[in-house]
């Protein structure tokens, strides 16, 4: 226990040392590392463990997370813009208010996550299972939702202006009062899903008609 400690006390070192050159920590055990408000853009954080970490309000532009391990981790207001978390673990993780635009996440794991007012625009998130994930008032214009599982997950007052749907799963998502204005959902799974109240001005359905009321008010 106390070499695991002295290790992750070595590593923070490295990683809040403003003229440290050591950039890649790929693989570290960091689970439970506190690294709030620190500024990691660049970093390599290939397949690190970051189990319960808090990353609370930490800026990481362009960062590698690629397959790292992030269950339960804490990113709240973090700046994750355009950094890589493609098949990376973010179940249960709270993401609240974090700036993910331009991020890329294929297959990335977002199940049970919270995501509430989350900046999603123009993000990479073909095949992510969010299933059960809480976006509330989350902002995913022109993300890209490609075969994604969105089955359960709450998407009130969501923003989804142009977003690419195209054979995502949205098995009863609650998608009341969202704006899904000129989104793409061909082929998409809307099984139970809440439309109460959504925008729908020129969207394409999953038939492929273009759906021209602005407001949709099926239950």
């Amino acid at each position: 226990m106390r070499n695991h400690a002295n290790g992750q006390d070595l590593i923070l070192s490295q990683i809040t040392d403003k003229y440290s050159q050591q950039r890649d920590f790929s693989g570290c055990d960091l689970s439970g590392i506190d690294l709030r408000g620190v500024d990691l853009s660049g970093i390599n954080l290939i397949g690190a463990d970051l189990r319960y970490a808090n990353l609370s309000g930490s800026v990481l532009l362009g960062s590698n997370l690629s397959s790292a391990n992030l269950m339960h981790a804490n990113l709240q207001e973090a700046c994750l813009c355009d950094a890589s978390l493609c098949e990376a673990n973010l179940i249960d993780a709270d993401l609240k208010g974090a700036n993910l635009c331009g991020a890329f996440l294929w297959r990335v794991k977002l199940s049970r996550s919270k995501l509430w007012a989350a900046s999603l625009c123009g993000a990479d998130l073909r095949e992510a299972d969010l299933s059960d994930a809480q976006l509330i008032e989350a902002s995913l214009i022109e993300a890209n939702l490609v075969r994604a599982n969105l089955t359960g997950a709450k998407l009130c007052g969501a923003m989804l202006l142009e977003a690419n749907l195209h054979q995502a799963n949205l098995t009863s998502t609650d998608l009341t009062w969202s704006n899904l204005s000129k989104a793409n959902l061909t082929e998409a799974n809307l099984w139970q899903a809440k439309l109460i109240f959504t925008k729908q001005q020129g969207t394409i359905m999953p038939d492929g008609t273009i759906h021209q009321d602005e407001v949709f008010f099926c239950e």
